[in-house]
C-alpha cells in the first residue's frame, strides 16, 4: 500500500496529511496539519516545517493542490506570494513522483469520491448527485473556485480546471450596483471573485452603510464573518445575506455556461455558510435566469461537507494518476 503526502494549498492556509489507498479504492487521512503561509516564506519551509512534525521523515510521494493556476515553469499562487517550479520538486522535497493540481481541480476530485452522505442538499431535486455527466463545483475562500467534473457511464470521471472565478460580475439589482461602484474604484475590472469571496465582504458591509447613512467602523473580514453569522450586527448580517444571493447567481451562471447537470458548493466559506444557504435568497437566484428558469429549477444543488476536501481530492488525483495499489 502506498502512502503519500497530501497537500492543500490555499490563500491563507497550506494543509498537509498523510493518505494511503485502501484495498476496496477508499481514502484515509490522517489528521491535517495546518499551518499559516504568512508565517513561511516559501512551500519548502512549510514543507519542512512539516516533516519536523511528523518526525523528520515523510513519505517520497506528494499530492498538491495548489491555488492558481497550474503549469508552466513556474507556477505562481493567485493569493500568496509562494512559488512553486515542478522541474525542482522531486530535488527540493526528495520525493520519487508528484501529481501537482489547481484546489478546486482535487475539490471536483473529492466531489468524485465521496460517499452520497457528505452532501447537505440546499435547492432542486432531491436525491443522489447524477452518476453520469457534468457537474459544476464551486465555492468561496480567499478567492473563488471554479472547476467542472464529468462522471463517464463506466464509473470514470474527467475533472477541468477553471478560472470561471475571474469572469465579470454582473449586479442585478441597486444594492450591487453600488457595491460594483464602490469597487470600480480600485478595480478597473470587477471579476466574480471580487464580490463572492471571503475578503468581499468588506465591501458589502460598507457598501450596505453608505446607503444607509451610516458609519461603521473599520472591522477585519473575519470580524464581519463573525459578527454577520452570530446576528450580533444586523449590517454585518444584511451582508451575509447579499453574500448569499450573489453567490447563488454565480453558482447559476456558472452551470449555465458549463451545461451543468448540477452544482456542488465547497470551499472553507461555503461549509461554513451551511446554515446559512437553505434559508438565504441563494436557491431564489441560482433559478434566477430568466428563460431558463425551469431548467435551472431542475437542478439539483449540493454542497460537500467532507471536512477536507482539498486534502482528499489531492489524494485522490495521485491515485488517478498513478494507481491505488503501487
Amino acid at each position: 500500500m502506498t502512502e503519500i503526502v497530501t497537500v492543500d494549498i490555499g490563500g491563507t492556509h497550506a494543509r498537509f496529511a498523510l493518505a494511503s489507498c485502501t484495498a476496496d479504492g477508499g481514502i484515509s487521512m490522517d489528521d491535517p496539519v495546518t499551518l499559516h503561509t504568512q508565517d513561511h516564506v516559501s512551500f519548502q519551509t512549510a514543507w519542512e516545517d512539516y516533516r519536523a512534525q511528523k518526525g523528520g521523515t515523510l513519505p517520497r510521494h506528494v499530492a498538491m493542490a495548489i491555488a492558481g493556476p497550474v503549469g508552466g515553469d513556474v507556477i505562481r499562487f493567485t493569493n500568496n506570494p509562494w512559488i512553486i517550479r515542478p522541474a525542482l520538486v522531486s530535488e527540493k522535497l526528495g520525493v520519487d513522483d508528484y501529481v501537482l493540481v489547481n484546489d478546486f481541480e482535487a475539490v471536483a476530485h473529492a466531489v468524485a469520491r465521496a460517499q452520497d452522505d457528505e452532501f447537505l442538499h440546499l435547492t432542486g431535486p432531491e436525491g443522489a448527485l447524477p452518476a453520469t455527466g457534468r457537474l459544476t463545483v464551486l465555492g468561496p475562500g480567499t478567492g473563488l473556485g471554479v472547476a467542472h467534473l464529468y462522471r463517464e457511464p463506466d464509473g470514470t470521471y474527467r475533472v477541468s480546471a477553471t478560472e470561471g472565478g475571474h469572469i465579470d460580475f454582473a449586479p442585478l439589482d441597486q444594492i450591487e450596483d453600488a457595491i460594483l461602484a464602490r469597487l470600480r474604484k480600485r478595480h478597473n475590472r470587477v471579476s466574480v471573485e471580487r464580490v463572492v469571496a471571503g475578503p468581499a465582504i468588506s465591501d458589502i458591509y460598507h457598501t450596505l452603510a453608505a446607503l444607509e447613512n451610516k458609519s461603521v467602523p473599520e472591522l477585519a473580514d473575519i470580524e464581519i464573518w463573525t459578527k454577520g453569522m452570530s446576528g450580533e450586527d444586523s449590517l454585518a448580517a444584511a451582508a451575509v445575506d447579499r453574500f448569499c444571493l450573489s453567490l447563488g447567481s454565480v453558482a447559476g451562471d456558472m452551470a449555465l455556461a458549463h451545461g451543468a447537470k448540477a452544482v456542488v458548493i465547497a470551499g472553507g466559506l461555503g461549509y461554513r455558510l451551511r446554515n446559512h444557504l437553505p434559508n438565504s435568497g441563494f436557491a431564489e437566484r441560482f433559478r434566477a435566469k430568466g428563460r431558463f428558469e425551469s431548467l435551472m429549477a431542475g437542478l439539483p444543488v449540493k454542497l460537500i461537507t467532507h471536512p477536507q476536501p482539498g486534502l482528499f481530492g489531492a489524494a485522490a488525483a495521485y491515485f488517478q494518476k498513478f494507481g491505488e495499489q503501487k
